[in-house]
């Protein structure tokens, strides 16, 4: 489940991006002129959400993993 979720969030935040910049963009129709301050945000932006996303995932399964850990610990201790 990691693993796929690790291949899976890349696309899924680039599609969150394009949906972003569609409903942005073309609510402004700057498309065509847009400052290049306004790209390196949107896009900084961009990267720093997935590497949040990145994170935020593989702490979510460390947490799994010492949860089980600490049930089996305690199974162990009742018998």
């Amino acid at each position: 489940m990691y693993i796929m979720g690790a291949f899976i969030m890349p696309l899924f935040s680039w599609l969150i991006i394009l949906w972003v910049k569609k409903r942005f963009f073309n609510r402004l129709q700057l498309e065509l002129n847009i400052p290049f301050i306004y790209k390196f945000i949107f896009y900084f932006c961009f990267v720093l959400c997935f590497l949040f996303m990145e994170i935020f995932w593989r702490m979510m399964f460390e947490f799994m993993i010492a949860y089980f850990d600490i049930h089996n610990a305690l199974m162990k201790l009742a018998y």
